[in-house]
């Protein structure tokens, strides 16, 4: 009974091992283009992301995943959420973000981000034929500066709305928390 029962666990594990190594999900992470192709027996897609923002790093390389979350907190950060979470490497993972409008440009503290739809597809991608991931190029120079406002003659609304917060400050322009808390519309 007990060589029934090695047998089998030989053969789970021969199979677990072949479904890794013949993974359907092919995933190329571009840091240069922040781009994401994703190729698998459901088709090919082509999604825009955020890799790490200046002063961080996304680890290049080729990777397995080695965790599947559906939803993760980070603990580093505050308990951000980290939606539909495909771990490769430490604590680095490719995950959805909230904040759609930084995809495109590097953004994150060395996560791959995507779109929370997207994030959910690959995730069901990933879980159901295994993946491969690669990630390759460098990053976009220049960081995630972001100009400031004009001013423009206009009503007073229209100057406050251009001088709002930003989810990234203005380059140059870095506050305390206090400050910002007591007039987040001071220059």
């Amino acid at each position: 009974m007990r060589i029934i029962r090695q047998a089998g666990l030989a053969l789970l594990a021969f199979f677990a091992l072949g479904a890794t190594a013949n993974a359907t999900v092919h995933i190329h992470i571009d840091l240069s283009s922040q781009r994401m192709h994703v190729t698998s027996s459901s088709g090919s897609y082509n999604w825009a992301v955020s890799t790490a923002r200046s002063g961080y790093s996304t680890p290049r390389g080729s990777y397995a995943p080695t965790s599947l979350q559906r939803m993760h907190y980070s603990r580093k950060y505050h308990m951000s959420p980290m939606p539909h979470s495909i771990f490769f490497r430490g604590g680095y993972a490719i995950h959805g973000t909230y904040s759609t409008g930084a995809l495109g440009r590097p953004a994150s503290h060395g996560c791959v981000r995507l779109a929370p739809g997207n994030a959910a597809q690959l995730f069901s991608m990933v879980k159901a034929e295994g993946a491969r991931i690669s990630i390759s190029g460098s990053p976009p120079r220049g960081g995630t500066m972001v100009a400031r406002a004009q001013r423009h003659s206009g009503s007073y609304a229209a100057r406050r709305m251009l001088q709002a917060p930003m989810a990234y400050a203005p380059y140059g322009y870095a506050p305390s928390v206090q400050q910002w808390q007591y007039n987040p519309w001071q220059r």
